[in-house]
């Protein structure tokens, strides 16, 4: 299983960014994608996590309405659209899958839930 996160960058706080997770060697669309992040300092959380069709989706709080989640299963993508930055939001930014095959699942934002992780990519909000 390999997750490749990029997209991040440093940005103004109100401004954008796009995250992107490329992933390879596991059947995909039998897994439940998430985006995690990790300030400094702070423990690992979870912020966004998206069921194999997409029909369900979570946000933490603390990104809801700002941050969008969506998957491309005939690519093996996964997105983390992210709106009015704030720097509250700087921290490396995590891509993560589990299996578990079905169209909804219940909340799903933990670290432990997660066998597979990819390697971080680094989001930096500046005022």
């Amino acid at each position: 299983v390999q997750l490749q996160a990029y997209g991040g960058g440093s940005v103004q706080v109100g401004g954008s960014l796009t995250l992107s997770c490329a992933a390879s060697g596991f059947t995909f669309d039998h897994y439940v994608l998430a985006w995690f992040r990790e300030a400094p300092g702070k423990e690992r959380e979870g912020v966004s996590c998206i069921s194999v069709s997409g029909d369900s989706i979570y946000y933490a709080d603390s990104v809801k309405g700002r941050f969008t989640i969506s998957r491309d299963n005939a690519n093996h993508m996964v997105y983390l659209q992210m709106d009015n930055l704030k720097p509250e939001d700087t921290a490396v930014y995590y891509c993560a899958a589990d299996f578990v095959p079905l169209a909804t699942i219940t909340k799903r934002l933990g670290v432990r839930q997660y066998d597979h992780w990819g390697q971080g990519t680094q989001v930096t909000v500046s005022s």
